[in-house]
C-alpha cells in the first residue's frame, strides 16, 4: 500500500465505521447504485465477512452503517486461529448464489484473543475476483511488517484497500491517536465530502478540508502530537526494537508456562500474548480462571485477564508495556499459582501434571 491519506480518528470502533462506510460507498457507486431506488435495493443485499476472532468493534461498526446481523458472516478460523480462506470462499460463493452482494472482507492483524495474523494475500485475491473491498484491522498488529520476525506474515499488506493502526497498543501512546490509512483519498472524499455555503474551499489550489475525508468537521488538534513525538523519539529502528522486546518476553513467558507442571499453554502468537490454563487435580472448577484473574488483578502486583479459546475460558497475558522485564514474568507466574491455591484450600496441591485418567 502506498499511503496517500491517513486520518487520526480516535478509537477502533470509529476506524471501522469509517472504513465500512467508505467500502459501502465504493461498492455501490461502482454498481451504479449510489443513490435512489437502486441504493435501497442493493443496500438490502450487502454482506460483510470477517474472522470469527475479529474484534467486537467490527460487528458494532457494521450495525452502525445499517447491516443486520443476518448479513454479517463470522468466518471460521484454522488451527492457528487465522481466518480460513477456504471457508471464506465457500461463504462468499453461497451468498452470491443466493443473490446477496458480498461487498467487504475484514482481516485481523493480531487478534485480541491469541495474537493471530490472518492471511492477507489469499483474501485480497478473493476480494479482487469478486469485487469486494479488503479492510485490515491492524489495531494491535498493524506495525508488524516493520519487524523482521513478523514480516513474512504481512506479505500483501500493501494491496489492502484500507488499514487501521492503534499505536497505544504497541507504542505506549495515549489512547485516541489511532489512524485509518488508505492508498486513495478519493474513496474517503466520495463517502464523506459534503459542502455547505458557510464553508468555503479557499483558493483553487488549497488543500481539501479534512472533514471531506471523515464524519467529523471540528477536530481536536492534538490527537497526533503524542504519536509524532513518540515516533520522532524512537525512529523506525526504535519501533522495531520495542516490538521485538515484547515478542522476546512473550516467548519467555510461554516457556515458563510450559515448564510449570501446574499450567498448560493453550494458544498464543505470533503477537506477544499467551493463553494458558490451570491444571487442577480434580478438574478445574467452574469459574476458576475468572476468579484467579480477579484475584491477581485485585492484588495489584500483576495483571492478566480471561478469554475464550476453543469454547473454554482461560487466562490471557499480553505483553505491551515497555517497562516489563523478565522478573515481571516470574512474578506473574507466582501470582497466578498463589491465586489458584487460594481458590480451593481444602484440595491438596499436586506438583505433578495429571495423567489422562485423572
Amino acid at each position: 500500500m502506498t499511503i496517500t491519506c491517513g486520518l487520526a480518528v480516535g478509537h477502533a470502533s470509529r476506524w471501522h465505521l469509517l472504513a465500512l462506510a467508505t467500502a459501502r460507498t465504493w461498492f455501490l457507486t461502482r454498481r451504479g447504485s449510489g443513490d435512489g431506488p437502486a441504493y435501497d435495493r442493493d443496500h438490502a443485499r450487502l454482506t460483510l465477512y470477517y474472522s470469527a476472532q475479529a474484534h467486537m468493534s467490527v460487528a458494532k461498526a457494521a450495525a452502525c452503517i445499517g447491516l443486520p446481523g443476518h448479513r454479517m458472516r463470522a468466518v471460521p478460523t484454522d488451527e492457528h486461529d487465522r481466518l480460513d480462506p477456504a471457508a471464506l470462499r465457500a461463504a462468499v460463493t453461497a451468498d452470491l448464489d443466493a443473490g446477496l452482494l458480498p461487498f467487504c472482507t475484514i482481516t485481523t492483524l493480531g487478534t485480541t484473543a491469541t495474537g493471530a495474523v490472518d492471511p492477507l494475500t489469499e483474501v485480497t485475491d478473493l476480494c479482487r475476483r469478486t469485487g469486494m473491498w479488503h479492510h485490515a484491522d491492524g489495531a494491535w498488529g498493524g506495525l508488524g511488517a516493520a519487524v523482521p520476525a513478523l514480516a513474512p506474515l504481512y506479505q500483501g499488506v500493501g494491496d489492502v484497500d484500507s488499514l487501521t493502526v492503534d499505536p497505544h497498543k504497541t507504542l505506549s501512546v495515549p489512547v485516541g491517536c489511532g489512524a485509518l490509512l488508505v492508498p486513495d483519498p478519493e474513496h474517503l472524499h466520495t463517502a464523506f465530502a459534503h459542502r455547505a455555503s458557510y464553508l468555503t474551499a479557499g483558493e483553487p489550489d488549497a488543500l481539501p478540508w479534512l472533514s471531506h475525508a471523515t464524519i467529523e468537521l471540528t477536530r481536536p488538534g492534538t490527537r497526533a502530537l503524542a504519536l509524532w513525538a513518540t515516533l520522532h523519539h524512537l525512529g523506525r529502528a526504535g519501533v522495531t526494537t520495542l516490538i521485538e522486546h515484547y515478542l522476546t518476553l512473550a516467548d519467555q513467558l510461554r516457556d515458563r508456562i510450559t515448564a510449570q507442571p501446574r499450567l498448560e499453554l493453550v494458544a498464543g502468537g505470533p503477537w506477544p500474548v499467551a493463553c494458558f490454563r490451570i491444571i487442577h487435580p480434580a478438574g478445574a472448577p467452574d469459574g476458576l480462571h475468572a476468579r484467579v484473574a480477579h484475584r491477581v488483578q485485585a492484588a495489584g502486583r500483576a495483571y492478566l485477564a480471561t478469554v475464550a479459546v476453543n469454547d473454554r475460558t482461560v487466562l490471557r497475558a499480553c505483553l505491551c508495556n515497555y517497562r516489563t522485564s523478565t522478573e515481571d514474568l516470574d512474578l506473574l507466574i507466582r501470582e497466578v499459582l498463589h491465586a489458584a491455591d487460594s481458590d480451593s484450600p481444602a484440595v491438596p496441591v499436586t506438583r505433578e501434571r495429571p495423567t489422562h485418567n485423572q
